[in-house]
């Protein structure tokens, strides 16, 4: 029970990372390959220690490169459960993806914020609202053309 519950857990695939095509073999040893160097990143924080294991793991990765698939499945297998037993309580995580300490920190305002402004402050910059009332108009105009004008009663939010 224990062993399919590892399996179970190792196997979870975040909805972000589902795979729309077929992933061939040497895509999914490649992929694991960098997973277990961003897990010694994290699990050591002196840079010669760091590169002592990492040439030993690509050691491991090349005394395996040549063998026949079968064996290569069951090999892949192995690293991957290797991996997620060794996995770092704490990963690291660069700034800006997912999970990191700055993620989606700089909010880029919505359009329609501009037409909120007040009038003083659209008059500092006289050109771009000429342009963007233009825009507005042309896109008003390919709307109404690509699906028709709407109707007066499905205007209301009621």
């Amino acid at each position: 029970m224990l062993g399919g519950y590892l399996f179970q857990d190792c196997c979870k695939i975040n909805m972000a990372q589902v795979p729309l095509a077929i992933v061939s073999h040497k895509r999914q040893v490649c992929s694991l390959y960098k997973r277990a160097l961003r897990n010694l990143e994290a699990w050591y924080d002196r840079r010669n220690v760091y590169r002592y294991r990492a040439v030993q793991l690509r050691a491991r990765f090349d005394e395996n490169r040549c063998k026949d698939m079968g064996e290569g499945i069951k090999l892949l297998a192995c690293g991957q459960r290797e991996l997620f037993e060794t996995k770092h309580f704490q990963p690291r995580n660069f700034a800006n993806s997912a999970g990191g300490c700055a993620f989606e920190r700089e909010v880029i305002p919505p359009d329609w914020l501009l037409d909120y402004w007040h009038p003083l402050e659209k008059a500092q910059y006289p050109e771009y609202f000429a342009k963007r009332e233009q825009r507005k108009k042309e896109y008003v105009t390919w709307w109404e053309k690509q699906y028709g004008k709407p109707d007066p009663k499905d205007l209301g939010h009621h």
